[in-house]
């Protein structure tokens, strides 16, 4: 896919939310680059939607090739979680490439996980989750996907028991926290994000703060901007 400045934010920092995106700096006056792109194309459907390739024309794009400090093409600059986070120049060999790539995937027990969660089947995503060592950058993505787990395991109780067990104490925080993990079982999200918001207002630090934590993993599992935006005004408002 070529793309422009136009297209920029929406499909390198955007789509790099949901996948790695690799931005191909080039001009067709580049003899390297043109052996460059065709592999990375090969490479990109190889790993079939894990990555996706984008091509900008750097003679075209000054602006943007200015901004990310391109002075030599071709410069291949990795985006994920809608930031650069690696780059290599020049023309690599295909086990380069392919091992810079690897490098920057997570483990595939992530979305294997997260499709067992989907799936109901929390014991296999749960030894799933357990397989993945320690990292500094999936290990966010992997508390988030626990807490998914904790909230499918919750969905099981009543929600209208629980409910009314809130209404005739508003003051329960652990009824009202575990209401709050039954709604998010089924994605309910803003109803949970609501009850939740309740708890910090009555006691901020509740159980060291968690109803805070549970909010800051529906705002990953959501993936609503809106949402996610409106909550963590409300979260802030209760906060401070």
């Amino acid at each position: 896919m070529d793309i422009t400045a136009t297209d920029f934010e929406h499909e390198v920092i955007d789509g790099s939310r949901n996948q790695l995106v690799l931005v191909d700096f080039w001009a067709p006056w580049c003899g390297p680059c043109r052996a460059l792109t065709p592999l990375l194309e090969k490479l990109a459907a190889e790993y079939a939607g894990r990555v996706k390739l984008v091509k900008i024309n750097s003679d075209e794009n000054q602006e943007i090739s200015t901004a990310f400090g391109i002075r030599s093409i071709p410069n291949v600059i990795a985006f994920r979680d809608g930031k650069a986070v690696s780059q290599f120049l020049g023309a690599l060999p295909e086990g380069q490439v392919r091992s810079f790539i690897d490098k920057l995937l997570p483990p595939p027990q992530l979305a294997a996980a997260k499709l067992a969660i989907d799936e109901s089947r929390l014991d296999e995503a749960e030894r799933l989750l357990g397989e993945i060592q320690p990292d500094m950058d999936w290990d966010a993505q992997v508390e988030t996907l626990r807490q998914a787990l904790a909230f499918a395991r919750a969905g099981g109780g009543s929600e209208k028991d629980l409910a009314a067990k809130v209404a005739a104490n508003p003051a329960d925080l652990d009824s009202r926290l575990t209401l709050a993990g039954a709604l998010a079982a089924r994605r309910d999200y803003r109803a949970a994000l609501e009850q939740l918001l309740e708890i910090i207002r009555r006691d901020r630090n509740w159980k060291d703060g968690e109803a805070r934590k549970q909010m800051l993993a529906i705002f990953n599992l959501a993936d609503d901007p809106e949402l996610t935006a409106e909550y963590r005004k409300k979260l802030s408002a209760a906060l401070y």
